[in-house]
């Protein structure tokens, strides 16, 4: 009696299946969109905190609509290279602007899957901006979860992954977004 390589549960979730299989790429997908979905929800998260005060990184009296500055936190704060540099924008009526409306559109588009590379490349410079103002890392000589979140973000869009469960065919059928490329 023989026995069949498709007994065991992983066998039968197609876990176990070589990559490029036609149930490894569906579940592959699912991991992708989970985790734009996941990394949007950082972003949005992070929005919604500043801006309600909701007790995590921002106590109430110190939310926006409470007269409070998104950026007064973290950039006055900023030491190292880029010290003087980040600290003068800290409480800037421009720069809370800017921050919350990256926040709010990149959680947005990665939450829906809409505007994938202009959420990418905002999303990766603020990123960007955020690990620049880090230096020096305390935990890696180089490395942080900027940067990390930044190469998924950028991943994201150069490939497509996960857009299979989004709004992404929807958005890129609107006549707007076919005439800008750069919008998908």
């Amino acid at each position: 009696m023989t026995r069949s390589t498709q007994t065991t549960p992983a066998a039968r979730s197609g876990l176990g299946q070589a990559p490029g299989t036609p149930t490894a790429a569906r579940f592959g997908e699912v991991i992708w969109a989970v985790t734009r979905v996941a990394l949007g929800f950082v972003f949005l998260w992070a929005f919604l905190d500043k801006l309600f005060g909701l007790g995590k990184a921002t106590p109430t009296e110190r939310a926006w609509l409470n007269g409070g500055s998104p950026t007064t936190g973290f950039l006055s704060n900023v030491e190292g290279p880029f010290g003087g540099f980040f600290s003068s924008m800290a409480g800037q009526a421009w720069a809370d602007w800017l921050f919350m409306i990256g926040l709010l559109g990149i959680g947005v588009a990665l939450l829906l899957g809409i505007g994938m590379w202009v959420a990418a490349v905002s999303g990766s410079l603020l990123l960007g901006l955020m690990w620049l103002a880090s230096l020096p890392i305390a935990t890696n000589p180089f490395l942080d979860d900027h940067l990390v979140y930044a190469l998924v973000l950028l991943g994201l869009a150069a490939t497509g992954a996960g857009l299979r469960y989004s709004l992404a065919g929807w958005w890129q059928s609107l006549a707007v977004v076919r005439q800008n490329n750069w919008l998908r």
